[in-house]
């Protein structure tokens, strides 16, 4: 997501509807296709219990039978979240696996596989996370001792045009190749979480780490991240999308360490960072003109630029003001940011430094 695109906000007025997991979908359709398999016929609607106790009822919207499978499929349902999958066909195909092999989990089309360590899952795994693979096996057991039956399944997972929508996420940068990866802790989507996001930063650090690397990079968006990519050259995992999440990415690194981290975001949003903000969104922060107007004066700004930021109407006019006056106020921004870096990562042996971009993708501040 490029700067300027974070400061979206969630639509205003009355309470957002909740969605659905693709691996609560999945869960769904594993259900189903195992009891047609098992010679009860598709259930429609399918209910299954969430970790959290919840029983949502979801329709069939694919089923098919052929020798010795049954498939059935659940579009999803994100709610009100803005979730690349919102739509997409989750299916599961259930075979009867060899006897004493228990049940195991196969990435099918638009599922992806994991190539790279650090993940909660090992390399060479179909991306059907831990709580997903619970929650269907729970299902195939529960229908198996109902039957008097061993649960030895083959449990084949596919998202239709997931390897396109694979694109708009995090996964091939985590190694996770050929799709998406079937998600999901409690079942429930809650719309516009901040959740999903630190995960994904959570396991960009953790992959970086297992493939060895000492520096990280935490961008607000695509236009400070390429930038930082320009002048820094490090391998493509170092960078990591933290959007706003500054303190997500911070926190975390206080129990993951690594030798260093760069910040790099656009100017307004690391003035919020440098005021103290742990989430840069514009909706759970404004920028402190104040702030500006002093450090332009620490750097011996006239009267009249001083003034001129106290009253400014966005913090790209200020910055104008202190380019055209000669000064480089995006230094001493980053140099403030990097101070409250360091006060909210409280780490000693993490070397952190920031850079400060515009909108243009020009580095206009770096604190050292």
């Amino acid at each position: 997501m490029d700067d300027a695109e974070n400061s979206d906000l969630a639509p205003e007025g009355g309470p957002l509807r909740r969605g659905w997991t693709t691996g609560a979908c999945a869960t769904a359709a594993t259900r189903s296709a195992l009891s047609a398999l098992l010679g009860a016929g598709f259930e429609d609607p399918v209910t299954i219990t969430l970790p959290g106790g919840q029983q949502p009822a979801f329709a069939l919207a694919h089923e098919r039978r052929g020798a010795g499978f049954a498939e059935a499929g659940i579009i999803k349902d994100a709610g009100d979240d803005p979730d690349v999958t919102h739509g997409a066909l989750v299916m599961a195909r259930v075979e009867p696996g060899e006897a004493g092999a228990g049940i195991s989990f196969h990435a099918g089309e638009g599922v992806g596989t994991v190539t790279k360590p650090g993940l909660p899952l090992p390399v060479g795994e179909p991306a059907i996370n831990p709580v997903p693979r619970q929650m269907m096996r729970q299902v195939v057991e529960s229908l198996c001792a109902a039957r008097g039956i061993p649960a030895d399944f083959r449990l084949t997972i596919s998202v239709r045009d997931g390897a396109r929508l694979a694109e708009k996420t995090w996964n091939p940068r985590l190694g996770i190749v050929g799709g998406l990866s079937i998600l999901g802790t409690t079942g429930i989507v809650v719309p516009y979480s901040c959740a999903a996001w630190i995960a994904s930063i959570q396991r960009g650090v953790d992959v970086a780490r297992a493939m060895g690397l000492t520096h990280v990079v935490g961008s607000t968006g695509d236009t400070s991240e390429k930038a930082a990519m320009a002048r820094l050259g490090l391998p493509l995992e170092a960078y990591l999308d933290m959007g706003d999440f500054v303190g997500g990415l911070l926190k975390y690194l206080r129990s993951r360490p690594v030798d260093r981290v760069t910040i790099a975001g656009g100017f307004a949003k690391l003035v919020k960072l440098a005021q103290g903000a742990l989430d840069l969104h514009s909706a759970r922060g404004s920028v402190d003109f104040g702030l500006l107007a002093q450090l332009l004066a620490d750097l011996g700004a006239p009267p009249d630029v001083v003034a001129r930021a106290g009253t400014a109407n966005t913090a790209n006019e200020v910055l104008s003001l202190a380019t055209a006056a000669g000064l480089p106020l995006g230094d001493a921004v980053a140099r403030a940011a990097q101070r409250q870096s360091v006060r909210i990562l409280s780490a000693p042996n993490i070397a952190v430094d920031v850079m400060v971009v515009d909108r243009a993708g020009k580095i206009v501040g770096e604190s050292g």
